[in-house]
């Protein structure tokens, strides 16, 4: 009865004052931004059937997707900072529907990139702004409210890609991805008629970012030490969300659509571990969460070349299903380390340097699969998860 009634106590926070609408329509919207970009593994598959692709050249669409998302963040942290977060959330969904519908109707390999590349850079725009604006409205329960919103990420991980993946085996791979551009239309609604508009007090167009300010804040030893946590996570997750279901479907000879679900499983646990990470953070601080995830991912990575059977394949899901919960805590963190004026813009540019090291880790990790070393790529990102949990030791107490 007590947890129930913590929880009920959590609600009626996140909900109070008129929050929560604002809550329901930013999380709609990384629902949408996220989930999409993970329709590409579980369509990865049907990709190389049709425009030829190696291991090597799928992972360099990831890449590429990946890459155009990375770079994308300082710029849209600079526009948040300038213009506000409530323009650039809209005008996010809007031009990743325009740029979703470029990918359904490319009609060779070199289009397919290129829009790709755009999209990720249209979703690039949400990334940033859905942190500075819920620290803005959450600023006592930022954690927690941060869980709640990528948590509703991973309900959309957990059913898009596979809902995809069984609208590509009954139809088309570019329905699987067409059923989104309304979706993205009517988040754009929802965000400019419910965000809050921009008071006469923040910043706009004609106000300088301190250049000097930001890059004394990313010198800090907590950020530096926070951003190298974020890198090495992103490789990870970056490598392990690429692969995953072909490798199950290539090495392990699971059929197309159990690996869909299975990555749709794996997504679904978020919904759980992403609210208790931010909880964990509000209570007990960055450390202690930050290694049980590294140790139960480290395990799952060792033991998924070892294993056979969907029986065999669902705790190691379950244990891999803890990094979902990694960048809740540490940008959490980071961001109630950044000042005001500048978050935007400071948050945007460490999401640059980790997504933009996490980006390159599916092309790497395609070159060692197509090398004949699907297995041992796996034991290798183990290893690197064992680098989080050393640097983890080192990040500030609770």
């Amino acid at each position: 009865m007590g947890y129930v009634s913590t929880a009920a106590s959590v609600v009626r926070d996140l909900r109070s004052e008129g929050r929560g609408r604002i809550l329901v329509v930013v999380a709609f919207g990384w629902f949408l931004s996220i989930s999409v970009r993970m329709v590409y593994p579980a369509l990865l598959p049907y990709i190389r059937e049709t425009y030829g692709l190696t291991l090597t050249t799928a992972g360099l669409l990831l890449t590429v997707l990946w890459t155009a998302y990375a770079l994308g963040q300082l710029p849209a942290g600079i526009l948040g900072d300038w213009l506000g977060d409530r323009p650039l959330l809209v005008a996010s969904q809007l031009l990743a529907a325009a740029m979703l519908a470029l990918v359904v109707i490319a009609d060779s390999a070199a289009v397919l990139y290129a829009a790709t590349a755009l999209f990720g850079g249209a979703t690039a725009l949400y990334g940033v702004s859905r942190f500075t604006v819920l620290e803005t409205v959450y600023s006592d329960n930022l954690g927690t409210a941060t869980g709640v919103t990528m948590a509703a990420g991973d309900v959309g991980n957990a059913v898009m890609p596979p809902a995809a993946g069984f609208i590509a085996a009954a139809l088309t791979w570019q329905y699987g991805f067409g059923v989104a551009v309304p979706l993205f239309l009517v988040a754009a609604v929802g965000l400019w008629l419910v965000l809050p508009r921009p008071t006469a007090t923040e910043p706009s167009l004609r106000d300088a970012i301190p250049v000097e300010d930001v890059i004394a804040t990313l010198s800090r030893p907590a950020v530096r030490r926070g951003t190298l946590l974020l890198v090495l996570w992103a490789v990870i997750i970056q490598a392990f969300m690429g692969f995953y279901p072909t490798y199950l479907i290539e090495q392990k000879a699971v059929p197309r659509r159990t690996a869909t679900v299975l990555f749709g499983f794996f997504f679904s646990l978020g919904m759980v571990w992403k609210p208790i990470a931010g909880r964990a953070y509000d209570r007990i601080g960055i450390r202690r969460p930050l290694l049980v995830i590294a140790g139960a991912a480290g395990a799952a990575f060792v033991a998924l070349p070892l294993v056979e059977g969907i029986r065999a394949f669902i705790p190691v899901t379950v244990l891999a299903s803890g990094l979902l919960g990694f960048e809740t805590v540490v940008v959490s963190d980071l961001t109630n380390r950044l000042p005001d004026g500048t978050r935007g813009t400071s948050l945007g540019a460490l999401r640059t340097v980790y997504l933009a090291f996490g980006a390159a880790s599916p092309a790497v990790f395609g070159a060692v699969a197509d090398a004949g070393y699907f297995d041992e790529a796996f034991f290798a990102v183990a290893v690197v998860a064992g680098g989080v949990a050393v640097v983890a030791l080192r990040v500030d107490g609770d």
